[in-house]
C-alpha cells in the first residue's frame, strides 16, 4: 500500500459578504476565510472558516502564520490532522477563533478525500435521509411587528411548517405580543421556536418562558449565556418547554458538560465553530448516547450535508439571505437545494463548494 499523500501547501483568502438586510446595527456582513489545501499527489481541497462579526482577520492570521507551518508535511487525513493541530493550538484557546480557523483546514481535507475517491461528503459519511426538513429563521428582533409578520407570511407562502423568531426585547410584554401575533398567523399546527441569543439571566428566563409557553413553543434557544451550564440545567428542570443550545459551544468538552448536566433537549453544533466535520461527527455521536436531538446551526450548504447523515430526526435552519448562495459567495451551484421546505444534498465529489475569488461589500 502506498503511503498517504501529504499536505504540500495551504493558501487562504478573506471574503467580506454584505447581508441583504443587516442583522443589527453592527452586523452588516458575514466573513469567510476560504482555505485551499494541495496534497503532494496533486489533489486539492477547499474548506472555509466563517464568522458573522468577530475576528475574521485574526482567523486569517492564525491560518497564515501558525496553521500552515504546523500542517505542511502532515498526511492529508482530516482526523489525524485535526487532533495534532488542536494539540498544538489549544494553548491559544481551546475553542472560538482556534476552532474556527481549524474548520477551514478540516473541511478542506474532507473535500480532498471526497475528490480523491470521487465521492460526495454525504456518500463518505453515509446518507440516512434523502431529504431533510428545513425551518425558516430570521434575524428579526429589531423588525417592527408589521415587518416581522410580513416575513413570517412569506415563510408560510413558501411552504414552511416550522419557523423561528427572535425574542429578548427589553419589555417582556413586547415579546409576548410578537409571539402571540406570529402564533395567530401560523395557526395551531405549524411549529414555532424562539431564540433569545443569550439575552436573559436565569430569573428572567423563567419569567419569559412562563409567559411565552402558552403559545406552543417547540423550543427556546439560547435563553442564557452560552457558558452558564449550571443555570441551563436549573432552567431545564423548572420549565416544560424544550431547551436548545450549542451554537456557541466550541468543543466536544463543552457539549459533554451540557449533556452531563442535563442542560439541553436539542444540541446545535455549528460545523465551523466546533472545528469542522471531524469534531461535529464526534459531538453528534456523543449526543446520541444521551438521546439528545442534533440540529445543526446555520450554514445550510454544510449543515444540510451533515444533517443528511445524522441517525435521528433533524432539521436544517434556513435563514433569510444567509446561505453561501444568497450571499454571493459561490462560483457555481453547490448541489444543496432548499425548496418546498426541504433540503436535498446532491453535490459533486467532496463538499461541492466552489467559492468566488474575491468579494467586498458595496
Amino acid at each position: 500500500m502506498s503511503p498517504p499523500a501529504v499536505i504540500r501547501d495551504l493558501t487562504t483568502r478573506h471574503l467580506r459578504l454584505s447581508l441583504p438586510r443587516p442583522w443589527g446595527p453592527d452586523v452588516a456582513a458575514n466573513h469567510l476565510v476560504v482555505v485551499e489545501i494541495t496534497l503532494d499527489d496533486g489533489t486539492q481541497g477547499t474548506g472555509v472558516s466563517w464568522t458573522p462579526r468577530v475576528g475574521p482577520e485574526a482567523v486569517h492570521a492564525l491560518l497564515e502564520h501558525d496553521c500552515r507551518r504546523i500542517v505542511t508535511g502532515l498526511p492529508g487525513e482530516p482526523e489525524l490532522v485535526w487532533d495534532l493541530l488542536w494539540e498544538r493550538l489549544h494553548e491559544g484557546g481551546s475553542g472560538g477563533l482556534t476552532t474556527i480557523a481549524m474548520a477551514g483546514i478540516d473541511l478542506a481535507l474532507w473535500d480532498a478525500r471526497g475528490r480523491r475517491q470521487e465521492r460526495s461528503l454525504v456518500d463518505l459519511l453515509g446518507r440516512r435521509h434523502v431529504a431533510v426538513p428545513t425551518y425558516a429563521s430570521g434575524i428579526n428582533l429589531y423588525y417592527p411587528l408589521d415587518d416581522l409578520l410580513a416575513q413570517v407570511k412569506g415563510w408560510i407562502d413558501a411552504g414552511h411548517r416550522a419557523v423561528k423568531i427572535k425574542v429578548g426585547r427589553p419589555d417582556l410584554a413586547e415579546d409576548v405580543e410578537r409571539v402571540a401575533a406570529v402564533r395567530d398567523l401560523l395557526g395551531p399546527d405549524r411549529l414555532l421556536m424562539v431564540d433569545a441569543n443569550q439575552r436573559w439571566d436565569l430569573p428572567t428566563a423563567r419569567r419569559a418562558i412562563g409567559a411565552l409557553a402558552p403559545y406552543g413553543l417547540y423550543w427556546v434557544e439560547e435563553p442564557l449565556l452560552a457558558d452558564a451550564t449550571w443555570a441551563y440545567a436549573q432552567l431545564r428542570a423548572s420549565v416544560d418547554v424544550p431547551i436548545a443550545a450549542g451554537e456557541n459551544a466550541h468543543t466536544i468538552h463543552r457539549f459533554r458538560d451540557l449533556l452531563d448536566a442535563g442542560a439541553v433537549d436539542v444540541a446545535q453544533p455549528n460545523v465551523v465553530r466546533v472545528g469542522g466535520v471531524t469534531p461535529f461527527l464526534r459531538i453528534a455521536q456523543l449526543a446520541a448516547t444521551y438521546g439528545v436531538t442534533v440540529v445543526p446551526h446555520l450554514l445550510p450548504e454544510l449543515s444540510g450535508q451533515l444533517a443528511s447523515c445524522l441517525p435521528g430526526p433533524t432539521m436544517v435552519e434556513d435563514v433569510d439571505g444567509a446561505s453561501f448562495a444568497a450571499l454571493g459567495a459561490l462560483a457555481a451551484p453547490s448541489g444543496v437545494t432548499m425548496e418546498d421546505a426541504v433540503l436535498t444534498a446532491r453535490t459533486g465529489p467532496g463538499l461541492g463548494l466552489r467559492f468566488v475569488d474575491h468579494k467586498e461589500s458595496s
